[in-house]
């Protein structure tokens, strides 16, 4: 009987290994893919960190340089003004 046990417990173990096997190479393949797509994603969003940093510099250059052009039109209007009272004056006079 102890003889009978063994012999079906070693086929039921060669029966649950070999129903495994094929479904351990689509894990194996499928966790493969797994992280070939994480790998992926990381690279995808360092890229899209990178660019952020980016569009960070570009807005702050652009705040600077619309910084710069409200300083130069208040100038122009400046110049205007002092160019209109001297006109204004000489006229009058």
């Amino acid at each position: 009987m102890k003889t009978i046990l063994k012999v079906l417990g070693v086929v039921a173990v060669t029966a649950l290994v070999t129903a495994c096997g094929p479904n351990m190479q689509v894990i194996q393949s499928a966790t493969d893919r797994a992280q070939a797509d994480a790998t992926k994603a990381d690279a995808s969003a360092n890229a899209a960190e990178a660019s952020a940093n980016q569009a960070a510099q570009a807005a702050s250059q652009s705040d600077a340089a619309a910084t710069d052009a409200e300083d130069a039109v208040r100038r122009a209007n400046d110049a205007v003004s002092r160019l209109e009272a001297a006109f204004s004056t000489s006229v009058t006079k």
